[in-house]
């Protein structure tokens, strides 16, 4: 048995292709047979490795009883989020707005020309407790649309307008929204466990990155033991697997014990760039370590043989959540035998009673982080681990998430001046021109030799991000030009004249019921947050008048975006603070013909690095390769040595 969904590449749709359930993909056909056989359409989006939408299919999508009904009352499509995430975007907004949440699966109910009428996410397939079952919804629904259909459509529309009043909402700009969030943070931070807020806790790394980045201009102390206690604690808790490495997706917990277990490639691209920010700070080998770690994991199991990165690992094992993460003591023993099975035990917090369901997950968070005496013995259970359980592996390969990864490459070359990790982002650069552009555009998604849709914003920023990435490591003046082809390339497809910020979609793009502008940083900066950051860069590279407009309209935009919740902009927050507050600025005069360009490894992370050859305005010293230093209001003598010179001074609120 097999539907629609056969033919298709996506690994989430390719996981239902054999539901009973009479599929469709998003697309012209299936909203044309709804309109033909005048039903409403059931619209399912989720992603491969998502664990409630694995328990729906189960329980639901392969079962016949509710596939009958299904296939004679709807018209049921279903979208994978990571290919059409401007289907995910709109649909996001409905699901929040109905229910005041959101999350996948989601489930929405609309009519044949995409308006919806009802919204959720995980239903069970019979009613329990407050939750109505998806088979009683269904009937409920049919009869609705039989009996009383004016009802549904008037509902229809007054949602419609509301979420399009809603996305024309504006706010007033408010002053000092850096300080304001500043406080905020310090007001919800867990000092106790690290992290902000209660359970379930995110990592939102780019919240680290602002609070770093503020310590470094105003020498703001507790911002950074926020961020360093937080990045700790992630790392000694069961979010970070110290068999195998690499984070998963966030804690279930305040304590940072119990994960949810999907592994996720942009929260370990974002985490990353973390780790190296604080050990470029802090010079604490424990942060570069864990980095290390990461893009261990990351190059081990979730890089392609051309050079791209897979994009995520499931939660379950062989049905279960989390099985392929636990321990028991006797397994640790029969491993590593007793003596040092127990050590091992004590030292991650493995016991007889268990931290998550009867086993344990292994941690540190009663033993030093620092100790290294056991890294032998992970490779030992790293490898019986794999010969224990699989994982299912979502292979497709994201534009947008690959960026990511590319630039925390980049990062964690400058830390550690280790030419493999600059290797793997030129590796994984080439793939994505290689596979996923074609002339100025880019594609979303490439698996099995097959594109998916047209570059949507967040795909054009991330990459232009990656390519500054790569220019600041390798001052290669090809990245910079391709930088700057995408940014205008972004302004030609996305750009809103009117009301500035950019559209989540372009203009190439098939149109929905909504046009959205996506400004919120959640699990990855938005696309409008990436390019406020972008433009500032490229005008501290440049110099150019029209990157400095394009900055302040970005920033003055998405202030009034970030005036009611400015920590959910943290990424806003970088860009204005780095606009506002520029870091150090180094032209580097060298003779370009003869020596290989290379940005020298000591400069603090965010320094803008110029190149210049010696036949330009900037005149060589001694014959050497010059370095011309310029932070604050105010520039240095030219020098041929770096290391003489303190690039870490603060600003003065």
């Amino acid at each position: 048995m097999s539907n629609r969904l056969l033919h298709e590449t996506s690994p989430y749709l390719l996981q239902h292709a054999e539901n009973p359930v009479d599929w469709y993909p998003w697309g012209e056909e299936a909203f044309r047979k709804a309109k033909e056989e005048d039903k409403p359409v059931f619209l399912s989006i989720g992603y491969s490795t998502c664990h409630w939408c694995h328990v729906m299919a189960h329980e639901s999508f392969e079962d016949q009883e509710i596939a009958d009904l299904l296939n004679r009352h709807f018209v049921s499509i279903k979208v994978d989020k990571e290919e059409r995430p401007d289907v995910d975007t709109i649909y996001m907004a409905v699901c929040q707005a109905f229910t005041g949440s959101g999350g996948w699966p989601t489930s929405i109910f609309m009519t044949p020309d995409q308006k919806p009428f009802f919204a959720g996410t995980y239903f069970p397939k019979r009613s329990r407790g407050h939750m109505i079952g998806f088979q009683e919804l269904l009937q409920i629904i049919h009869e609705k649309w039989t009996a009383d259909r004016f009802a549904l459509l008037r509902q229809a529309d007054e949602w419609l307008t509301h979420l399009k009043q809603s996305d024309a909402a504006e706010n007033t700009p408010t002053a000092n929204l850096q300080e304001t969030a500043i406080q905020i943070y310090k007001r919800i931070y867990d000092r106790k466990n690290g992290g902000f807020g209660r359970a379930p806790k995110f990592p939102a790394p780019h919240n680290l990155f602002f609070l770093m980045t503020y310590h470094e201009r105003f020498g703001d102390e507790e911002c950074m033991q926020m961020a360093e206690h937080t990045l700790i604690q992630m790392y000694r808790g069961g979010m970070f697997d110290h068999v195998g490495f690499g984070f998963c997706r966030y804690s279930t917990d305040e304590r940072y014990v119990a994960p949810h277990f999907e592994k996720m490639l942009y929260d370990n691209a974002l985490l990353m760039m973390a780790y190296c920010q604080a050990y470029g700070i802090t010079k604490n080998p424990l942060y570069l370590d864990i980095a290390e770690k990461t893009a261990a994991y990351i190059l081990q199991e979730m890089t392609s043989p051309e050079g791209g990165f897979y994009s995520a690992q499931d939660a379950d094992s062989e049905g279960e959540e989390g099985k392929y993460y636990l321990f028991t003591p006797d397994e640790i023993l029969h491993v590593l035998g007793k003596k040092e099975g127990r050590a091992f035990c004590k030292h991650f917090d493995i016991t007889t009673s268990g931290n998550f369901e009867g086993k344990s997950i292994p941690n540190l968070l009663h033993s030093d982080p620092k100790e290294k005496t056991f890294d032998s013995f992970t490779e030992q259970l790293y490898a019986y681990r794999k010969e224990r359980h699989s994982l299912h592996l979502d292979d497709k390969i994201l534009t947008a998430w690959n960026a990511l990864m590319i630039a925390a490459f980049c990062r964690l070359y400058q830390v550690s001046g280790k030419d493999h990790y600059l290797d793997a982002a030129k590796r994984a650069d080439q793939f994505l021109s290689k596979n996923l552009m074609e002339g100025g555009t880019l594609y979303v998604s490439y698996r099995k030799d097959k594109c998916g849709a047209r570059g949507f914003l967040d795909d054009y920023a991330a990459y232009i991000f990656a390519q500054l990435a790569l220019h600041g490591v390798t001052l290669d003046g090809a990245y910079l030009e391709k930088a700057r082809q995408m940014c205008r390339e972004i302004n030609r497809l996305f750009r809103d004249e009117e009301n500035g910020g950019y559209f989540f979609y372009g203009a190439d793009h098939e149109p929905l019921i909504l046009r959205p502008k996506e400004t919120y940083d959640g699990a990855i900066p938005s696309g409008n947050s990436l390019m406020a950051w972008n433009l500032c860069r490229l005008y501290q590279l440049t110099g150019e008048a029209a990157y400095e407009q394009d900055a302040k309209q970005q920033l003055h935009f998405l202030a009034k975006e970030a005036a009611q919740a400015p920590t959910g902009h943290a990424m806003f927050l970088l860009a204005s603070l780095n606009f506002e507050t520029p870091p150090p600025q180094v032209v580097v005069v060298q003779d370009i013909e003869t020596k290989a360009s290379k940005l020298p490894l000591q400069l603090p992370l965010d320094t803008a690095v110029i190149l210049q050859d010696k036949s330009g305005n900037y005149p060589m010293k001694n014959g050497k390769t010059t370095y011309y230093i310029c932070h604050g209001h105010h520039c240095l003598p030219p020098t041929n040595d770096l290391s003489m010179h303190d690039l870490t001074g603060r600003w003065e609120r």
